[in-house]
């Protein structure tokens, strides 16, 4: 497989930006979301438009996506987002997640940001593997912070580790 066109999201990429989200809400490790958003305006409502890329092959059809929203509206915050990466299951495996990392980290060094965040189940592997690779840390544990509300681990309290990345220019 080529490698993947990466480019801004665009509100006729959302069918398919849901459905990538929908196959990552169904592992039951991607999030404690239990749909996604109900519209494109309601999910780029919380995010950056400058932060919202996908990952597209030859044919148009996205193959994962990235978007990242302030954590606070709060100016002293201005350059801390947090961020959501998924790949669909057809295309796990295939540099899709690296692909968008890299450019999600690029584009926010670019536009100002210092810190990336976001918390991940600790049973995702993948993605801890795959945010490592990307330079971010885990910063912390977050014990029985939430429950899950659906699939086979309904009622279960989870607990995430929360990962930040910083960029150069905020380490001394």
């Amino acid at each position: 497989m080529a490698a993947p066109a990466i480019r801004p999201m665009t509100p006729d990429d959302w069918p398919q930006v849901a459905e990538i989200y929908r196959a990552g809400i169904a592992t039951s490790h991607a999030t404690f979301e239990v749909e996604p958003p109900v519209s494109w305006d309601a999910f780029a409502a919380a995010k950056r438009p400058d932060l919202m890329i996908v990952a597209a092959d030859g044919d148009d059809r996205v193959l994962g996506w990235a978007a990242a929203g302030p954590v606070s509206a709060r100016a002293v915050y201005q350059g801390v987002v947090e961020h959501s990466v998924y790949v669909g299951p057809h295309a796990s495996g295939q540099g899709v997640g690296t692909g968008l990392m890299s450019a999600l980290v690029e584009l926010a060094d670019r536009a100002g940001v210092w810190t990336i965040q976001s918390s991940v189940f600790p049973e995702n592997t993948a993605s801890l593997r795959l945010h490592e690779r990307a330079g971010f840390r885990v910063v912390g544990r977050r014990e029985r912070i939430a429950r899950m509300s659906y699939g086979p681990l309904a009622g279960r309290w989870r607990d995430t580790l929360l990962i930040e990345r910083r960029a150069a220019s905020t380490i001394h």
